[in-house]
């Protein structure tokens, strides 16, 4: 630091030293709290700073950032009194001295010196300890202060909540995933996987067979099988060993077919991907070319194919990879830590995912305001949505400018804050505590439970009388369930911010990833994951709709799969049985005759005359192959469950 600096450093902590300790004479026993001696105080920090430099003011706040309210409670301030969190730049260092030390410990030696010195001397003096570097004004109220409710927001969505089809009636499993990928969308992938599979080939002595669309559908089909059934490796699915011997995958296609599909599998145009590679380094050059068609043609299917319902929620999540590539990430309070990033919006209700897309890394845009609030401002599209929506997100997201301008655009917000965003109290306080306060139509609240919950929201009131159980420890050792009351908001979070953690769920069950190491194939079998549970999901709300037992996610998948790879019945969905039917279950032959129009068994596919009038589904009924038994005790059994 040069001398003209270090000059009015030196001048500045004189002038603070002079208002604590000169203009203020006080006793050790007087309270140093007052509103006259803060406002002395302030007045003088604030006409001694506006005659600083920049780079001095800095280091001056270097000197108070361990500066810490709480640790007064010696000092006669209320212990009520809440202080915003000041992040320090170095670690705290030791207890520092009383509020009223002794003129000899308080001086403060004109004699020049390094600057090094000079800033021990101040962490020890009053005016660490003194400053009032805090909230002159405490806003926060307890919870016996009554808090207005905001106006409740009137739910108008662009179309009506839930699935977008042209009819209720229920489809076969394969018709729903194919509203996400269609036909054409199959095709374009062909097309592509050809073009790259013969580049490949060029100069071997095998040369490249072009892959027809029932061979991609087969192959489909064994990626969904491979989710199903886990093994180490994919030749393991076609070993001929007794431990393994699976013969489902060698009926549908041979294992080094598949591996050569998989080596194929290319998703853009490769004439494409080499102009686009011809521009690495420059504002053009398009990080996700190689995923670009099915990318678009997903999202638009997501939105296209399911309207969410009021409750919404965004949260990031992760596809798994440890390949080498730009676009991968680390998070480390994740489950899945190295991948790929997506922002996802999806319903709070069902898990399904309406919109996401892919974090490409910072931008370094003009009118960019943070990934936290371009991304939600970016999925949270009022023109496709609507208004009126509830929106739950967690504390990356949660900020006053992102809640009041989703509030301009008529969706309601509620979330969890981050400690060093908002003032909260450090002392302790009995469970169940709250405390809150208003700025506008932000509300903010603080919840004592097992740790500190801070939450912010344009949608509740403080407080509404609801309360929440606890298994709580007596002072005698025995352990009770006892009431504490809890802020709406809480309750309102803990119910609807999973709808990604859903989403990521039903995914994570039978997730059909492999390792690879080509990143735009990770992207690949992560779509192909998103398609299924969104079209599993898309059933499910049918069947419910028209009050029939939807299939299990597990069902669903296997169903899928037969129909893909051509050993199941294809667009011709089994008969999905009702919830509960009060006519009794009574077999009858299909004609006069015992052998005229005979029909598939419902169990083991074996020929029979036999149907049940009520399930509408043709049964065996013989000594030595009783399916019509087996058929209604696993309905009584699904119904029970």
């Amino acid at each position: 630091m040069d001398a003209c600096r270090e000059e009015k450093l030196d001048s500045l902590l004189d002038r603070l030293e002079e208002c604590i300790n000169g203009d203020k004479e006080h006793d050790e026993t007087e309270e140093w709290d007052s509103s006259s001696d803060k406002e002395s105080v302030a007045s003088c920090v604030d006409s001694a700073v506006e005659e600083m430099s920049d780079d001095c003011l800095d280091t001056v706040l270097d000197e108070f950032s361990d500066y810490d309210p709480a640790d007064d409670a010696s000092d006669g301030g209320d212990d009520d009194d809440w202080y915003p969190e000041v992040t320090p730049k170095k670690k705290k260092r030791s207890s520092l001295s009383s509020i009223s030390p002794s003129p000899a410990k308080s001086h403060i030696s004109a004699s020049p010196g390094s600057v090094q010195s000079r800033k021990g001397k101040v962490r020890k003096s009053s005016v660490s300890r003194s400053l009032p570097f805090s909230i002159t004004e405490n806003k926060w109220k307890s919870v016996d202060e009554p808090d207005i409710e905001p106006t409740q927001p009137k739910f108008r969505p662009k179309h009506t909540p839930g699935p977008q089809l042209v009819s209720n009636t229920s489809c076969s499993p394969l018709q729903y995933f194919e509203l996400f990928f269609s036909k054409s969308v199959m095709r374009t992938i062909l097309s592509n996987t050809n073009e790259y599979g013969a580049k490949r080939q060029e100069g071997k002595k095998e040369e490249w067979q072009e892959i027809s669309v029932k061979e991609f559908k087969s192959f489909l089909a064994l990626v969904i099988y491979m989710g199903l059934l886990k093994c180490f490796s994919l030749t393991d699915y076609w070993r001929k060993s007794h431990i393994y011997s699976l013969p489902y995958p060698a009926q549908i296609m041979t294992g080094k077919k598949f591996r050569r599909i998989c080596a194929a599998l290319h998703l853009s145009d490769p004439k494409l991907d080499a102009e686009n590679d011809k521009k690495k380094g420059t504002p053009e050059y398009d990080r996700l070319c190689r995923i670009k068609p099915l990318y678009q043609d997903i999202r638009d299917a997501c939105r296209a194919s399911f309207h969410p319902f009021q409750n919404i929620s965004i949260d990031e999540r992760m596809v798994a990879s440890k390949a080498r590539h730009g676009l991968k990430q680390y998070m480390k309070n994740k489950p899945t830590r190295w991948g790929y990033k997506l922002f996802v919006l999806a319903d709070s209700l069902c898990g399904y995912t309406w919109d996401f897309f892919i974090y490409e890394g910072k931008v370094n845009a003009v009118e960019s305001k943070g990934i936290s609030y371009d991304s939600v401002m970016h999925l949270a599209d009022e023109r496709l949505l609507g208004y009126g929506y509830k929106l739950f997100v967690d504390n990356f997201y949660t900020s006053p400018k992102l809640f009041r301008d989703l509030l301009a655009k008529k969706i309601w917000a509620c979330g969890t804050v981050r400690a060093n965003r908002i003032g909260h109290s450090k002392k302790q306080a009995p469970r169940g505590n709250i405390r809150w306060f208003r700025e506008d139509n932000l509300l903010f609240v603080e919840w004592k439970d097992k740790r500190d919950v801070l939450m912010c929201s344009t949608i509740h009131k403080a407080f509404n009388g609801e309360t929440i159980k606890r298994n709580v420890k007596g002072a005698d050792g025995v352990w009770a369930i006892q009431d504490f009351p809890v802020p709406a908001a809480v309750l309102d979070y803990n119910k609807n911010m999973g709808g990604v953690d859903l989403s990521d769920a039903l995914i994570g069950y039978y997730t059909v990833l492999h390792k690879t190491q080509k990143w735009y194939r990770s992207f690949f079998y992560h779509f192909v994951d998103i398609a299924i549970v969104n079209a599993f999901i898309l059933h499910k709300q049918t069947a419910q709709m028209n009050n029939q037992k939807p299939l299990t996610q597990k069902a669903f998948r296997e169903a899928l799969v037969a129909e893909l790879a051509g050993t199941g019945p294809v667009s011709a969905p089994a008969k999905i049985r009702p919830i509960s039917s009060t006519k009794p279950h009574l077999p009858k032959y299909i004609s006069g005759d015992g052998t005229l129009g005979r029909r598939r068994c419902k169990i083991c596919s074996a020929k029979t005359p036999m149907i049940c009038v009520t399930c509408d589904v043709a049964l065996c009924l013989v000594a030595n192959r009783n399916c019509y038994i087996t058929w209604h005790d696993s309905d009584r059994k699904d119904d029970a469950e």
